[in-house]
């Protein structure tokens, strides 16, 4: 086994502490990668939260951390589309059947068999839990390591590999281009990126939100307009308006008003909150509107949005932090703290 550094919980308290880990040695296919930098999403909150008064020793440890660039340091024998010194990128899947109609369509995120997560997921050889990127050092089979390209900071591309593909998918499965209008409520982690995404695609993008005070910030990442989801007489007045509507919004909200903004043949992508949902059959009726959701995204697909990234300049805004004080940044995301995206550096597990 290879030892490391990470941060793991292991017991009833929500604190990650500072653990030697182990990581598998290298099968002929795996990558060894040096971690530089980790996303803190709210997948890794609720994973830490969800410990909090239950877990016990019989639970497996939990180290989070899927969305992490870093630098390749050893391949196995097998690899051949890495070498030693290349930068790369990794998300929240690191593995899958390769065998089902999904895997073969390049969408793994969907595979039948389940894809193995980075973290608290079972390794298709061994049977054992994945431990996350809040750690120096992670393995990982070759085919889910991506090239970082030339030009992307290394820590604001980080969230790109988790809240970048789950914005991106919907995005371009629905066919957002120049002529399309679009709207994201939500303008965090994952919003600010699907903001930046619309615009880039050329969409006329229109960002949705509680508050008048995120019009500054609305602009600055590129839309055209910002419109008050508490105003009742701004959403009886956007009507019928979006061909899209991406909704990013974390907490359990009613569908009804954003559906109502939704463009006959429109869609509304529901991204944020994964919990259950009403539907009022007639907002969907009235215009022939459609529900849809995502998550993550296959190989191909992010492969095509770290190169759309590249092309465009877009990186997710963040505040990078030692990964020392990695329970501040999960305290400071409990509190809607994070603007938008906390990235742990990983330097000072050395």
């Amino acid at each position: 086994m290879r030892t490391t550094m990470g941060w793991q919980a292991d017991g009833p308290t929500p604190t990650l502490r500072r653990v030697p880990l182990e990581r598998r040695e290298l099968r002929p296919d795996d990558l060894a990668v040096r971690v530089d930098h980790c996303g803190v999403c709210h997948t890794d909150l609720h994973a830490v939260d969800s410990r909090d008064g239950a877990a016990d020793s019989a639970d497996p440890p939990l180290v989070p951390g899927h969305e992490f660039t870093g630098v390749v340091t050893a391949i196995g024998a097998g690899v051949t589309g890495f070498t030693v010194g290349d930068p790369v990128a990794v998300g929240n899947i690191v593995d899958s059947c390769g065998e089902c109609a999904m895997c073969r369509a390049g969408q793994e995120n969907f595979c039948h068999a389940f894809p193995t997560l980075t973290y608290g997921g079972t390794d298709r050889h061994d049977g054992s839990t994945t431990l996350g990127a809040f750690s120096r050092e992670y393995v990982v089979r070759d085919r889910f390591a991506y090239p970082l390209p030339t030009g992307l900071d290394p820590a604001a591309a980080a969230p790109l590999l988790c809240a970048g593909i789950t914005a991106w998918e919907p995005l371009r499965a629905l066919g957002v281009g120049p002529r399309t209008r679009v709207a994201v409520a939500g303008l965090g982690g994952l919003g600010h990126l699907a903001v930046k995404f619309a615009v880039a695609m050329g969409a006329e993008t229109t960002v949705l939100s509680r508050s008048p005070d995120k019009a500054d910030d609305a602009r600055r990442l590129g839309a055209h307009g910002l419109l008050v989801s508490s105003d009742p007489e701004q959403m009886a007045g956007a009507r019928d308006r979006f061909d899209v509507v991406i909704d990013t919004i974390s907490a359990p909200h009613g569908l009804g008003p954003y559906l109502r903004l939704v463009a006959m043949d429109g869609t509304l992508s529901h991204l944020g909150h994964l919990g259950p949902v009403t539907v009022e059959t007639m907002d969907l009726l009235v215009g022939r509107k459609k529900l849809s959701s995502a998550g993550s995204g296959g190989r191909p697909a992010t492969a095509a949005m770290l190169e759309f990234c590249a092309a465009h300049g877009i990186t997710a805004d963040v505040e990078v932090l030692p990964s020392a004080r990695v329970n501040e940044a999960l305290d400071r995301l409990r509190r809607n703290e994070a603007h938008y995206r906390f990235v742990l550096d990983m330097s000072d597990l050395d």
